[in-house]
């Protein structure tokens, strides 16, 4: 006969195997997810670098047009 109060130690080969797929699922998507951030985040990295150097060479148009001087601020004639 069985004992009626016998508990259970430990987890069965199925059990972990499962586990293991769930976390290698999981990681998959985990992945994917951060390779579209990272694109996306490129993406904008470059488009505000464009950004950046159209305002630079716009400024530095101005200035070349006013006779400023670019490193002391000061106009040509101080």
């Amino acid at each position: 006969m069985r004992k009626i109060g016998k508990t259970r130690k430990g987890f069965t080969l199925v059990e972990m195997v499962l586990v293991i797929a769930i976390i290698v699922i999981l990681a998959g998507v985990l992945v994917i997810g951060i390779g579209t951030y990272l694109n996306r985040a490129m993406a904008t990295t470059s488009s505000l670098n464009s950004h950046n150097s159209s305002i630079i060479s716009i400024t530095e148009e101005v200035e070349r047009q006013m006779g400023i001087d670019g490193e002391d601020g000061e106009g040509e004639g101080a």
